[in-house]
């Protein structure tokens, strides 16, 4: 295996979950020599329980598209080298800003949310983000799913048992005004670009970012020169961090990032 100038892998979390999410990740990727980091998000230091007795919180609630961007860039600046950025959902689309930002070595977004104008009007697209988009409630209180929503938009296909687990676990709430920023000028990505090597993961069974998204901000990266890839994974729902069998995608970013490194 090679192991031998590993780069530090920068984890960003998406919305509605705590970063904890990347717990057994970082296990997998340092247990194969990376350092690793998984930042929570501003106002979200603390565990998804106590984060939920906090809600509705104002703090969260204020949180913008606008200040992730420069709270991921300010850590990645601080660090000695360019570091792997990978991120999921949200958390992809701020990977995909960094990646033009030319501050990372290599970027991965797992089922990420895509750019500004990329759009789909799938039904399971549109009924996954009404409730967080928060159209006619106030912006000053966080927006909490339900379990039937996260039933929905998050652990489809898995055992009751499973999805409650992922809820109990997980689950937190979120600022409606950065679900919203994500159809902003803010989200905008220069599709022309030359970038840094960049692979997008979608699921086929991802009802909150249906693959056809993913494939679609794939394809709109037009440098010839930039190193673009993307892969989807049969079954994959939103929740593919801790869905069972997710070392199944963890190896397959493992074994993408070996090959970047040796190029």
């Amino acid at each position: 295996m090679q192991t031998e100038n590993l780069k530090t892998i920068l984890f960003i979390t998406g919305a509605f979950v705590g970063n904890e999410s990347w717990n057994e990740w970082r296990d997998f990727y340092e247990s194969r020599g990376y350092k690793t980091i998984a930042p929570p998000w501003p106002f979200k230091d603390a565990s998804p329980e106590s984060l939920r007795r906090r809600h509705p919180d104002s703090k969260i609630a204020s949180i913008r598209l606008k200040q992730l961007i420069e709270y991921y860039e300010e850590i990645v600046r601080l660090l000695p080298e360019k570091p792997i950025i990978i991120g999921h959902s949200i958390g992809g689309l701020i990977a995909q800003i960094l990646n033009q930002k030319e501050i990372a070595s290599a970027v991965v977004a797992i089922h990420s949310v895509p750019p500004q104008g990329i759009l789909s009007f799938k039904f399971s697209f549109l009924k996954a983000g009404w409730g967080p988009l928060g159209f006619f409630t106030p912006t000053k209180k966080t927006f909490l799913m339900t379990f039937s929503q996260w039933q929905y938009a998050f652990t489809n296909g898995l055992s009751p048992e499973l999805q409650k687990k992922g809820y109990e676990e997980l689950a937190i709430p979120e600022s409606k005004l950065v679900v919203r920023d994500t159809i902003t000028s803010v989200a905008r990505v220069d599709f022309n670009q030359p970038h840094r090597p960049l692979l997008l993961i979608a699921g086929s069974n991802d009802n909150t970012i249906p693959q056809q998204l993913n494939f679609d901000n794939y394809k709109k990266y037009s440098d010839k020169k930039s190193v673009t890839d993307y892969k989807v994974f049969s079954g994959r729902n939103h929740f593919v961090l801790g869905q069972p069998g997710w070392e199944e995608v963890a190896l397959y970013i493992f074994e993408w990032l070996q090959v970047q490194n040796n190029n």
